[in-house]
């Protein structure tokens, strides 16, 4: 029997070599700088290079815009796998941040319409970047076990909660752009240097939102590290990684700061491009499995969920 077919978003920011080591397919987001639209993810595109071109085009002015993936676009991606008589598992970017996810059921559903006899199950990761791609990756190893594509499904929505995703960034103009934060409170913050400390939170359409904030790079990074050796489940054991929007240096400190609190596998990658239109470069963001984000959270890490992270892809 054929082992099923598993897709993701470009959003889940997995590098080139584990994603073919894996076998795992790339639907690709679109993005637009100056007026020009490209792929967010090309199998022939070497991303660490667009990625800095991506991301100095931002720092120098350029507004970078991105848009959803629609329920045709994935019926083209996923059709040739059911031909093939194989399954489907479709993860894609949390539903809280972009409208993805509805395309993605409504594809699945007609799918499975003209090819009766075949499963796609589409998987609100509850995550973004390298927090839907941990997901994957795990999927992989479930099915490379034998695992079915529904087994696997039915692990993916009972775990996505388990995925930790928390992250900083360097310039606040990008917060306030999208709405997050006041024009007062980007002013007054960069003038005291002041590092917004966000998270995916709880909710069933898991959104970014406020958890803390840090005086300097240093100290939010150090604050992340904390935060990990609270929550991480297993970090000796387990894949951490680390997304970062062309800022290398500052993703190698935190790396060092996570090995010191037990992790040994970490992944680095230039953040997607996608939601990296959102929060701009600098950004620096860390993804493990630890406690359930649905459990009771201490007091420093609650937010009120108003006014999330928005998200247009």
């Amino acid at each position: 029997m054929n082992k099923f077919a598993i897709y993701v978003d470009s959003g889940a920011n997995i590098p080139n070599d584990i994603r073919i080591a894996r076998d795992i397919r790339v639907i690709p987001f679109r993005y637009t700088v100056n007026g020009e639209e490209r792929l967010c993810f090309s199998e022939d595109m070497p991303f660490e290079e667009t990625a800095k071109q991506y991301y100095d085009a931002m720092r120098a002015g350029a507004e970078a815009k991105t848009s959803l993936l629609t329920a045709q676009v994935f019926e083209d991606a996923l059709r040739p796998a059911l031909e093939e008589g194989r399954d489907a598992l479709l993860f894609t970017i949390s539903s809280g941040i972009s409208g993805t996810y509805a395309q993605a059921q409504e594809a699945a559903k007609h799918l499975m319409e003209t090819y009766p006899g075949r499963k796609v199950f589409a998987i609100d990761s509850a995550n973004a970047s390298l927090g839907e791609g941990l997901i994957a990756i795990k999927a992989a190893d479930l099915r490379d076990l034998g695992e079915s594509a529904q087994a696997c499904a039915e692990w993916a929505r009972e775990n996505a909660y388990k995925m930790n995703s928390y992250l900083t960034v360097d310039d606040l103009k990008y917060l306030r752009r999208t709405g997050r934060i006041s024009r007062t409170v980007a002013i007054a913050g960069t003038l005291l240097n002041i590092k917004p400390l966000l998270r995916a939170d709880e909710s069933d359409n898991a959104k970014i939102v406020a958890c803390g904030k840090a005086r300097g790079r240093r100290k939010a990074l150090e604050a992340i590290a904390e935060t990990f050796a609270r929550r991480a489940v297993r970090p000796e054991s387990n894949t951490v990684a680390i997304a970062h929007a062309d800022c290398p240096a500052d993703a190698q400190f935190l790396a060092q700061l996570l090995r010191a609190k037990g992790a040994n596998d970490i992944i680095i990658e230039y953040y997607d491009l996608c939601t990296g239109a959102h929060v701009g470069p600098g950004t620096v963001a860390l993804f493990f499995w630890g406690k359930d984000r649905r459990a009771a959270l201490p007091e420093q890490e609650k937010q009120p969920a108003a006014n999330p992270l928005p998200h247009k892809a």
